[in-house]
């Protein structure tokens, strides 16, 4: 697949998983392990967005770290807001298959989760139209 093509695929894809986070929000009822899934998936995605519009290959992972070190190996400055979304790693399968532990939630904050991704979702679009 094209680069560009593979990189509006992740970006739509964040985007799916942006939607999700907005409706699990203000749910107080809804599971914090699904909101923690939603919210590494599209943190995943942006991150393997950038790397992919830099030509940069990456295994299949979901840890954040290792992506976000990936980028760094290759001089790619990611913003300060990915260093505490690295922590929602054990939502992408750990968590979807055992209950998280109640510290675990308790950290959680889910509003500033979204703007954080929000955030790094606009980081993604102004780096890409900096590259050209």
């Amino acid at each position: 697949m094209p680069r560009n093509s593979l990189f509006l695929l992740l970006l739509r894809k964040a985007d799916q998983d942006r939607y999700m986070l907005d409706k699990l929000v203000a749910d107080d009822a809804a599971p914090i392990e699904v909101f923690g899934f939603h919210a590494q998936q599209a943190t995943e995605k942006l991150i393997k967005a950038v790397l992919v519009i830099h030509g940069i290959e990456y295994g299949r992972t979901h840890r954040l770290a290792e992506l976000a070190d990936l980028a760094g190996d290759h001089g790619i400055q990611l913003p300060d807001v990915v260093e505490p979304l690295v922590d929602l790693t054990p939502y992408a399968v750990e968590f979807r298959y055992d209950a998280a532990p109640d510290d675990e939630c308790d950290d959680l904050d889910k509003p500033k989760i979204r703007d954080q991704i929000e955030s790094l979702r606009a980081w993604v679009l102004e780096h890409v139209k900096e590259q050209g």
